[in-house]
C-alpha cells in the first residue's frame, strides 16, 4: 500500500469518526431540546 493511499485511507477514517461524533452530539441536543419542551407542556398541563 502506497503512503498517499495509506493517508487517504487515514483521512477517511478521520472523517467518519468525526461525522459520527458531531450527529451524537446533535441529537443529544435535539433530544435535550426535545425534553425541555415535553416537561415545560406538562407543567402546564399540571
Amino acid at each position: 500500500m502506497t503512503a498517499m493511499h495509506k493517508a487517504t485511507d487515514n483521512a477517511t477514517e478521520l472523517r467518519d469518526q468525526l461525522k459520527l461524533t458531531y450527529n451524537k452530539a446533535r441529537q443529544a441536543a435535539i433530544t435535550n431540546e426535545i425534553l425541555e419542551i415535553v416537561g415545560g407542556a406538562e407543567a402546564l398541563n399540571g
